[in-house]
């Protein structure tokens, strides 16, 4: 091997080995943000349980409550859901790490618009975790003790219902990045704003059979999930114009 091939193979490991550390700063920042915030939630993590579970709590029948079926399900559960909540409030700052380490590679046409998608990627899954709790759970849970047959007592297991609504969260989070994935799919060149506009009806049935999985079987429940999703659509569609991708010159240069 030459001494001009030893030395483009080190200027091709550098860069990967700077980008790996780059990588674990990253990592390593996120990481003691959550630990910041999940020490000082720790101390609460009864008082956070009980939050969470209340749409449940004030849907059961008088004389039953929640219960724990296993032995370490009282420390464990609310221990588990305080590491979410302390993830969940640590989104802003998670976010502006990974923008930090994907912006050096990005076009300044593909930095004024990643970012202010990242930022409102958040704030969709935030507003679609707080539809969850606050519109979905109430009617959900009422459903749910509601149509529980004659000498049964409903009396949920906690880890169970953490999981659930876990599920929950996730899902109406991620349904409410809509108008981002619309954005996105145009923006790329994958679909134009019209074959979109022409796949509105399939789009409409679509939110429905998500509303129908998620929710119980009835079309209130169903309507509270599909309706915003559509709007949601919507506002992603025409938000798209301002995001169509224009043909880049090949001389278009990344940032330093």
């Amino acid at each position: 091997m030459t001494e001009h091939d030893n030395e483009a193979e080190a200027d091709t490991e550098q860069p990967l080995i700077a980008h790996l550390a780059e990588l674990r700063t990253r990592l390593v920042n996120s990481l003691y943000c959550v630990l910041l915030v999940f020490l000082p939630l720790a101390v609460f993590s009864k008082e956070i349980y009980h939050s969470i579970a209340t749409p449940l709590i004030n849907k059961l029948p008088e004389g039953t409550n929640m219960i724990a079926t296993e032995v370490a399900s009282p420390f464990l559960v609310p221990f588990k859901l305080t590491v979410f909540v302390a993830i969940f409030l640590s989104m802003p700052y998670l976010l502006y790490q990974t923008w930090e380490f994907i912006a050096p590679g990005l076009y300044k046409k593909e930095k004024r618009f990643a970012m202010p998608l990242l930022i409102t990627s958040v704030i969709l899954f935030y507003a679609g975790t707080c539809f969850a709790f606050f519109v979905v759970f109430p009617l959900v849970f009422g459903f749910f003790t509601a149509v529980a047959p004659d000498g049964v007592a409903v009396m949920t297991d906690i880890s169970h219902y953490l999981d659930f609504i876990l599920k929950m969260f996730f899902a109406f989070g991620l349904a409410f990045e809509m108008p981002i994935a619309t954005i996105l799919l145009i923006s790329s060149g994958a679909l134009t704003i019209e074959s979109m506009k022409n796949k509105r009806p399939y789009v409409i049935v679509g939110a429905f059979v998500i509303g129908m999985l998620l929710t119980p079987p009835d079309i209130i429940s169903q309507s509270l999930l599909a309706i915003p999703v559509w709007l949601l659509f919507e506002l992603g569609l025409y938000f798209s114009k301002y995001f169509v991708s224009e043909p880049q010159e090949d001389t278009e240069e990344k940032d330093d």
